[in-house]
């Protein structure tokens, strides 16, 4: 085999120098060469997290090196998707006037990506009319893509079988990480991902019988390592230069969900200091369909095309970037009008109340919510029923990094952001409850759970299922025709499952330092916070609100989560700061913490005094109802007492405020309060409700200033927003903290939404209507196909008209 010029010489970290990617004399690509090359396309893929704490990801997350400009060409190259909006969308936004010459000048001037004639408002609105004609062929139709022999033989036989291999490596994920859906398992299932698809691939053949003959003697005798399979398959399938890399990347895109589940699985055992790379194996399993693919099917002329494709067409690519240059400009134009309405609105706020609010001697409430943007729509309306209460903005989890651990389970949630680990488990107990009655309690919760289980498999079973239905299917009639009316949920409640509601209000964090078992056949383990590290914790959490001075007799912290069924995404609705989550648990476990008489002795240490007859009460904000919960209220000294009732009217008053608000967007308007109300409830029951709520739709601003900036000003829930004061930051530190943690969760969010919506396809979950559950942590949109990422296309769109702005985030502090 003759030796290949290299194209460009790369710099490896670790390998002392450059290297060439060309095959040496002996016809072999370089080890190390090869090692970075799978090492850059697996660390291109975006995380995706499972169903049960789904949470908002950036899906560029591994394209950090790159600039939007060039992100968007390797997207569309590798991708075969778009990260911009088409060029009609741009010309409506013209039309519509939210998009004006001096925004088109505004990003000319900060841009510039075009030369002559094209750097004027009139000029671009010229060529952006004749992209809107020629520009036909979808998303990222015009530029030079990264084709796999799947995709090649496809474009050029009109072969399905890039939908074929997909299916197929779908089936067998499916089935290897499933976590308790199926009946059956898999006899692989304890081998590494590779070396099991390996054995299994010896029985399979469905390849075969879809017309790839000989496979499995093609998938024999690749090396039983994945790296060292991937080196085999590119040495047979000829590859070299630069292209490699980009074509292992659309190799691990042409599964883009299955490559996300397993990045997540990789990152979570990095953070553990476990070393796993799975996507390396999902690598391999890929080429190995593309090099059977062209052992079998494709001829040596096929393949030098298929080659030649891999090879930098400059045309189609300056063409690409020409494209792409025009319409960056007009996506930051678009951003800059509102972010220029925006900036003077909060001028003018700022104009009119220069100065802090000024409150009397003693305020009657304060209330702590969620950065998250509907918090917005419920602090303006409570602020709105009651002008008297003071309300701050921090991140949901309150400061308190907690894996939760229900009464009665071995294991928790980790409710914090996923940027972070827990650094505390907190286990459930019962209120007043002795060890005899709280044995009892669990033996029941046990016994329920276990019957409720046995009572599934029976009706799942391969063997029972059609006489279940034969038999006890007229029993679920009556409640078959409730739950379709919204009259009752077709699931309890997972919080409840099993305890009588006596038990459950009776049901609270066990915050205190402890050692024992979980259950009666499970290891000691340590629980709660000690007292120390409660104080640290308590001190951290009331400067990152701001809250060191001035406390009301009452302190709402309220957290929040949202109310659905049978909606697979009701995670994704629920607390990101929590880790995909309700709010509830941190934010009972912080009031406990901040009443705690020993934890406020600790801050009076450190200069934070907290008046003895101040308390802190626990709340949650359900977002689809605008109902806020209050806890432990039956531990409310008695001088608070008028105050909580107080709170509970102007909680009630408030959601009805921001219910009529959000009326209009669910198609509810007109509605008198009491219908309102019972007509958002219903929501909530309701199993045939794809848009039970909006969610984060519309965030586009994180403003990390003192309330008194944004006060008054309807932001329309598009905003998050955090408290800050720099008087009480002098060293940066709190700025510095809100920059590294909440402003990245608002941003992964943000971008989740965006890339859902200017290509849903490629970065979202499709039609929530056609999702099934596969293996309980991801969907299938139909019976086959990728594992869906991102949002679903309900999430950001009415099937009239957009519901969420594909802005990107803007970062305001003061």
């Amino acid at each position: 085999m003759s030796v290949i010029t290299p194209l460009f010489k790369v710099a490896i970290p670790g390998q002392g120098g450059w290297l060439e990617p060309c095959r040496d004399l002996s016809g072999h690509l370089p080890r190390a060469w090869l090692e970075h090359a799978v090492r850059t396309a697996t660390r291109r893929i975006a995380p995706l997290w499972p169903l049960r704490h789904f949470v908002a990801v950036n899906p560029f997350l591994g394209l950090a090196d790159h600039d939007f400009r060039s992100a968007c060409e390797l997207m569309g190259r590798v991708g075969h998707g778009d990260m911009l909006m088409p060029p009609p969308f741009y010309a409506e936004q013209l039309a519509r006037g939210r998009i004006t010459d001096a925004d088109l000048a505004q990003a000319l001037e900060v841009l510039d990506p075009l030369s002559g004639s094209s750097r004027t408002p009139a000029s671009l609105r010229l060529h952006l009319q004749l992209l809107c004609q020629t520009d036909t062929a979808g998303p990222a139709g015009t530029g030079q893509q990264v084709l796999t022999v799947a995709d090649f033989l496809d474009a050029t036989t009109g072969s399905r079988w890039a939908d074929f291999i997909t299916d197929e490596i779908s089936k067998w994920c499916a089935a290897r990480f499933d976590e308790g859906q199926s009946a059956w398992r898999i006899p692989w299932r304890s081998l590494p991902l590779y070396n099991g698809w390996k054995r299994a691939a010896r029985f399979d053949r469905n390849p075969e019988l879809a017309g790839l003959s000989g496979f499995r003697k093609v998938i024999a005798p690749l090396p039983d390592m994945p790296l060292p399979a991937v080196a085999w398959m590119v040495d047979a399938l000829e590859l070299d230069g630069p292209g490699l890399i980009d074509l292992l990347h659309r190799q691990l895109m042409s599964v883009a969900g299955w490559a996300g589940w397993l990045r997540r699985g990789d990152r979570e055992a990095a953070l553990l200091g476990e070393s796993v790379d799975r996507l390396t194996d999902l690598l391999a399993i890929r080429l190995a369909y593309d090099h059977a693919l062209a052992c079998k099917l494709a001829s040596t002329d096929q393949l030098a095309d298929w080659r030649q494709t891999l090879r930098v067409d400059e045309a189609a690519q300056r063409h690409e970037r020409e494209r792409l240059g025009l319409l960056q400009v007009l996506q930051f134009a678009y951003e800059w009008h509102e972010q220029a309405a925006v900036a003077s609105r909060l001028a003018l706020v700022s104009a009119a109340s220069p100065v802090e609010t000024s409150w009397s001697s003693v305020k009657p409430a304060q209330a702590v919510f969620c950065i998250d943007v509907r918090s917005e729509v419920f602090r303006r309306a409570l602020e709105s029923a009651a002008p008297e209460v003071e309300t701050r903005g921090f991140a949901g989890f309150f400061g308190f990094p907690i894996e939760y651990i229900p009464l009665g389970h071995h294991h928790g949630t980790a409710q914090c952001p996923v940027l972070i680990q827990p650094g505390y488990r907190i286990r459930e107990t019962v209120a007043g409850a002795d060890v005899a009655e709280l044995q009892g309690i669990l033996q029941r919760r046990w016994h329920r759970k276990g019957m409720n289980s046995l009572w599934k498999s029976f009706k799942t079973s391969a063997v029972s299922c059609f006489s279940h239905v034969e038999i006890a299917g007229l029993l679920f009639g009556f409640k078959l025709v409730t739950d379709s009316l919204g009259l009752t949920r077709p699931v309890s409640k997972p919080g409840t499952s099993g305890l009588n509601p006596g038990v459950a209000r009776r049901i609270r964090p066990l915050v205190a330092r402890q050692r024992g078992r979980l259950m009666a056949d499970t290891p000691v383990v340590e629980t709660g916070i000690a007292l120390n590290d409660r104080i640290k914790l308590a001190a951290n959490a009331l400067r990152g609100m701001g809250l060191t001075e001035d406390f009301a007799r009452l302190v709402l912290l309220c957290g929040h989560g949202s109310s659905t069924v049978n909606n697979p995404y009701g995670s994704g609705l629920d607390c990101g700061a929590c880790g995909g989550h309700t709010g509830e648990a941190n934010a009972r476990v912080a009031a406990m913490v901040l009443n705690d008489r020993a934890v406020r002795a600790g801050l009076r240490a450190r200069g934070i005094f907290v008046p003895d007859d101040t308390w802190f009460v626990a709340g949650l904000h359900d977002t689809t109802t605008d109902s806020v919960a209050l806890f432990e209220q039956d531990e409310a000294p008695a001088h608070v007492l008028q105050d909580l009732a107080r709170l509970r009217d102007w909680l009630e008053r408030a959601g009805q405020l921001a219910r009529q608000e959000r009326a209009a967007s669910l198609g509810l308007a007109g509605l008198r309060p009491g219908a309102l109300s019972r007509a958002v409830r219903t929501r909530t029951h309701d199993w045939s409700e794809v848009r039970p709520e909006w969610g984060l739709a519309g965030n586009a601003f994180f403003i990390a200033a003192p309330r008194h900036r944004t006060r008054g000003l309807t932001l329309e829930g598009r905003a998050f927003l955090h408290e800050y004061d720099h008087r009480q930051d002098t060293d940066g530190a709190i700025l510095s903290l809100i920059m590294t943690a909440p402003m990245v969760v608002a941003s992964w969010i943000n971008l989740q939404y965006y890339g859902s919506t200017v290509d849903n396809r490629l970065f979202g979950s499709g039609n929530k209507v056609l999702h099934n559950v596969v293996g309980t942590f991801g969907v299938l949109e139909g019976n086959g196909g990728d594992l869906r990422v991102g949002l679903p296309w309900q999430s950001v769109h009415d099937g009239q008209d957009y519901r969420h702005a594909p802005r990107r985030l803007t970062v305001l502090s003061e």
